[in-house]
């Protein structure tokens, strides 16, 4: 009888420690994979896209925030290629922000470094080959608004 106490006693202190649900880059993403080659045609790639989710994205790190979906809403496959960087960028008419999974495994995030104030942007200089796992968030929590992914090597600055 005292094992069973402890073993429920153990079993509710680590429901009560579990971490909260949050992304998970090993679900498939969303709008799809792109495969992409440093020196690239077709500079910037862009894809439409449904920002936002019910996840907090605070969970990932510093600088991360807005709601995003627990799936990866791109996943990007790179390879680099010289010393040019990667820019990969949201477009949107409402306040957007950006998580990005590096393929080291690493998080790194935007709000609003982006062009026109509310839109994220992300450079990598030099850039990594690997998998990129990309997730468009929004600020009003469950709430869905189009956006667009960039992803360019070419700087418009």
């Amino acid at each position: 009888m005292k094992k069973s106490v402890a073993l429920f006693a153990s079993l509710c202190a680590l429901a009560v420690t579990a971490p909260a649900a949050s992304q998970d880059f090993s679900r498939a993403p969303a709008f799809g994979t792109i495969t992409l080659t440093g020196g690239f045609d077709g500079d910037p790639r862009t894809v439409r896209v449904t920002a936002g989710g019910t996840l907090d994205a605070s969970t990932l790190g510093s600088g991360c925030v807005g709601s995003m979906a627990n799936a990866p809403d791109v996943r990007l496959q790179f390879t680099a290629s010289g010393s040019l960087p990667l820019i990969i960028s949201v477009a949107s008419d409402e306040d957007t922000t950006l998580a990005i999974n590096r393929p080291d495994g690493t998080w790194v995030c935007d709000d609003d470094g982006g062009e026109q104030g509310t839109n994220p942007s992300i450079r990598f200089t030099p850039a990594m080959s690997g998998q990129y796992d990309i997730y468009i968030g929004h600020y009003a929590r469950g709430r869905r608004i189009p956006a667009t992914l960039y992803i360019s090597e070419i700087s418009s600055q």
